[in-house]
């Protein structure tokens, strides 16, 4: 052997494989910790989610998380995400521990959750390496909260909220802001009610922000209809009741599109929409009562499969970078991955903590006064 091979032999000894070893023994460790984490779910049995009124949603949660984890039962607590942070509030202040999970909006969570305390950092749920790398994601980890730990955004995309029917509105007839004020389409637009969280309250804030309440005066003054429950929002548009939605997007209107009807989104408008995380935000509860089954859910649903199915059934696009989401322009959710650099989402972005208290409890308030 010569010397130049001894030496390297001795580097591989001495440096690279100790090196390797450990690498090797953290890995396996890790697996271990994560078998003996489903393990424990398995005993717990199952584990309780709050999530957004999507059918769709609730049954690729059931077939994908089932399918990869037997014998762990996933309780879905199908509701507006007001309803369900309302009921966890209330139960918890009761000393009652019954949801695991919440995955919503931010302005309901900032409001309800974290403003009582009642969340946990998501971060030691992150087990899995797939899930914890921050290369993984665009923008890397991102949060709606200012400590950066409580609220996490797995989805980002400029929102397209306003919805037409095709048949009674030709696109080019709305191409600003301003010509929802026109007298035609008095009576004729619905709005998702701006007085509860949700994407209608989001949008009423950002008109505060872009246009101000004298704007806000006059679109109320539209007779609007206003509403609670989704589903029947989507069915006036889609009957002709209304021409036209504020607040409305992709998943409720998806039963009605997979029926070949004919609702559509504003894809331009000047003055242009936010950058949102949507639906697309998840929470741990404080001393939830099936811990590590929690931890399993949080995995599955943060990893690829659990990232697609999200996105195929709310049409709102996952941060993660390996799953495709360029599809979902076509519906009105373009991903930020594709458009926006993570600074720009930043300047734009309407669901953050800051952006919640600054503006969205305003926008309600005000809200409150001309809807009475």
């Amino acid at each position: 052997m010569t010397s130049a091979i001894r030496k390297i032999a001795l580097v591989f000894v001495l440096i690279i494989y100790p090196a390797f070893a450990s690498a090797q023994a953290v890995k396996q460790s890790a697996q271990a910790d994560w078998d003996k984490t489903v393990e424990a779910a398995r005993k717990e049995g199952s584990v309780i989610v709050s999530i957004p009124t999507s059918a769709e949603l609730r049954k690729e949660f059931e077939a994908g998380f089932k399918s990869k984890y037997s014998g762990i039962e996933l309780e879905l607590s199908v509701a507006r995400g007001a309803s369900n942070i309302n009921k966890i509030v209330e139960e918890q202040k009761a000393g009652a521990r019954n949801v695991d999970l919440h995955i919503g909006g931010t302005t309901s969570i900032v409001t309800g959750l974290l403003a009582n305390q009642m969340l946990e950092p998501v971060i030691p749920s992150m087990l899995l390496a797939e899930v914890r790398d921050e290369k993984n994601w665009w923008g890397g980890h991102i949060w709606a909260d200012n400590a950066k730990k409580y609220i996490y955004g797995f989805t980002a995309y400029m929102t397209e909220t306003i919805w037409y029917n095709a048949t009674l509105v030709k696109p080019e007839e709305i191409t600003s802001w301003d010509s929802l004020l026109e007298p035609k389409w008095k009576g004729k637009i619905a709005i998702l009610d701006p007085r509860t969280p949700g994407s209608g309250e989001s949008t009423w804030a950002f008109l505060l922000r872009i246009k101000g309440e004298p704007y806000l005066n006059k679109l109320a003054a539209q007779d609007m209809l206003v509403g609670r429950n989704l589903r029947q929002l989507g069915e006036a548009v889609v009957r002709g009741k209304a021409a036209v939605s504020i607040g409305l997007s992709y998943y409720t209107y998806l039963p009605f599109i997979k029926a070949g009807l004919p609702v559509k989104p504003i894809s331009t408008i000047k003055e242009g929409y936010y950058a949102a995380s949507g639906s697309g935000n998840l929470v741990v509860l404080k001393n939830a009562p099936h811990p590590n089954a929690s931890k399993v859910f949080v995995n599955w649903l943060l990893s690829k499969d659990g990232q697609t199915a999200v996105t195929k059934a709310l049409g709102q696009p996952t941060r993660r970078l390996d799953v495709e989401t360029r599809w979902t322009r076509e519906f009105g959710h373009t991903s930020a991955k594709e458009v926006l650099t993570p600074e720009k989402y930043d300047e734009l972005e309407n669901g953050s903590e800051e952006v919640v208290i600054k503006f969205r409890k305003p926008a309600m308030q005000l809200a409150e006064k001309l809807f009475r």
